[in-house]
């Protein structure tokens, strides 16, 4: 079995189709580095610090769903994004002297800005509606923000509504000629429950809508194909996980502080 000066991977609690062991593994091999990439599949977060204490070669993580908020406090730093985010989605592991420093960054940011500015016109007006309340709808609401893009949030969990946030029940009485910005940042959709989708007023879309469904797997989500039907403007999450990929090989192979 080949020996790697550093391994990297990803922890969630479903892996079985992800790109990520894929993706760095060729990016590795094509910058001639001796490193690995894993999948780790933890049913609780609580299993976290034990799979890196136990590993002593894992440099890096990746996180996913449903991670990206709960392993906060278990990491000794944040970058500025991931603290003001409050969502991780990727960790460094540093190692001195038997001491180990978790520092937590938060590379959606990014790629969705990218991925966002790419998608919807460059003078764009309209306000946005975010489809779910997790980590990476943290993110999104993030760029939001930056680009003082009006927004509301919408959850299922009717316990978590607050100023800003609305329930599915009041998003279907919605007139959302304004809202020409829909983001599906839940996990309905995502292979293998492909027939899934959130409960959103399809029939409402127009032209003039732009719907983003952070979901790549499958490449077109049933979100993306109803609000296609109403001839709205779609897009994928593929490019998004490719950039925020980019920016956490960089984080991993510059030791970055």
């Amino acid at each position: 079995m080949q020996s790697y000066a550093q391994i990297f991977g990803l922890i969630g609690d479903n892996l079985k189709n992800t790109f990520s062991k894929d993706y760095f593994n060729r990016k590795f091999e094509a910058n001639n580095l001796p490193y690995n990439y894993q999948n780790f599949e933890l049913k609780n977060i609580n299993e976290f610090l034990p799979l890196i204490v136990q590993n002593e070669k894992i440099g890096g993580l990746n996180v996913t769903i449903p991670f990206k908020q709960s392993i906060i406090p278990f990491l000794d730093k944040l970058d500025t994004t991931a603290l003001e985010v409050g969502a991780v989605n990727c960790v460094k592991i540093n190692r001195v002297n038997d001491k180990i420093s978790l520092k937590g960054y938060n590379t959606d940011v990014l790629g969705f800005k990218q991925s966002l500015l790419n998608f919807i016109p460059i003078n764009f007006d309209g306000k946005a509606i975010i489809l779910g309340t997790g980590g990476v709808s943290k993110a999104v609401q993030y760029i939001f923000r930056q680009l003082a893009i009006e927004f509301i949030s919408v959850t299922s969990q009717t316990s978590k509504i607050d100023e800003g946030t609305i329930g599915y029940c009041e998003l279907q009485e919605m007139d959302i000629n304004k809202f020409t910005l829909v983001i599906n940042a839940t996990p309905l959709g995502m292979f293998p429950k492909v027939l899934e989708f959130p409960l959103f007023p399809y029939g409402k879309l127009t032209p003039n809508h732009f719907c983003y469904d952070l979901i790549y797997l499958p490449t077109e989500s049933q979100f993306l194909t109803k609000s296609k039907a109403m001839k709205a403007n779609i897009k994928n999450g593929m490019e998004m996980l490719y950039s925020q990929a980019y920016y956490a090989f960089n984080i991993f192979t510059e030791q970055l502080e």
